[in-house]
């Protein structure tokens, strides 16, 4: 019996998007397969230096180690209070200045066209544009410019990007959802507030998408600030713990979707 091929569609959440490193940890170590990649905003992130060939406990040690002056660049506030083209270098240097075409595994990166408001889905040419533009929260990042259109956070109109898993040839998709809203998250600062505007307006858009998922992992982290990068440790837990719980449903979609070879 052939199995489906796989999709994981990692979503939107700030720092708490540092629980799908976790996710993908426990679906590796269990011998889940993962065939194809899809990524809003901070699931861009990990979901492209996975395809890139990065292991999660690298991911995990890079977390833990990278600090902030390294991929935060302040400016003048105009159109966001960061510029954005620190974490860009970033990417490139961690995908090795591929084109999404040239990675480990299929991934589809999306971003919100801010004219329009249409959904902008990238599936080739160079990553590092690509996943600038999907993690650029409104009014924190300045907006990326991509091919003449200017570009936010993917979370925005889709937080757990599983159709455009199945675009690119998923049979059945794992969504990982860290964009859970909670009044026990502290809020201390205008970053904060923006953040958790965003998330509280995904989080009704997302309603009506939550049916495409074949399992949806959610981790327990709404707690967690989405701007707070510290608390590594304790985001890859709860993927970790999440993940662990969902196995045997995932192992049982997997199985039901199977194709007999004749």
């Amino acid at each position: 019996m052939m199995r489906p091929k796989v999709g994981l569609a990692l979503g939107s959440g700030g720092a708490r998007g540092i629980a799908h490193i976790g996710v993908i940890q426990v679906l590796e170590e269990a011998g889940i397969p993962i065939d194809y990649i899809s990524g809003s905003s901070m699931g861009s992130l990990i979901g492209a230096c996975y395809a890139a060939g990065i292991t999660p406990d690298m991911m995990e040690k890079l977390a833990i180690n990278l600090k902030r002056k390294y991929w935060l660049d302040f400016t003048v506030p105009k159109m966001g209070f960061i510029a954005g083209e620190k974490v860009k270098e970033m990417v490139r240097l961690l995908t090795q200045g591929k084109d999404i075409e040239q990675l480990h595994k299929p991934l589809a990166v999306v971003a919100t066209d801010l004219r329009n408001g249409e959904r902008v889905v990238f599936t080739k040419g160079p990553i590092a544009p690509a996943v600038r533009a999907s993690i650029s929260i409104p009014g924190i990042f300045i907006p990326e410019e991509v091919d003449g259109k200017l570009l936010i956070d993917g979370g925005v109109i889709d937080r757990v990007p599983i159709t455009a898993a199945q675009a690119i040839g998923a049979e059945c998709v794992i969504g990982v959802d860290v964009g859970i809203v909670s009044e026990e998250v502290h809020l201390s600062s205008i970053f904060d507030v923006i953040a958790q505007t965003i998330q509280i307006m995904e989080k009704e858009i997302f309603r009506y998408r939550i049916v495409d998922a074949d399992v949806l992992i959610r981790p327990i982290v709404g707690g967690f600030s989405a701007t707070n990068f510290t608390q590594v440790e304790e985001l890859i837990e709860a993927g970790k713990e999440a993940a662990f719980k969902s196995l045997d449903q995932i192992r049982k979609v997997i199985e039901s979707r199977g194709i007999h070879e004749e």
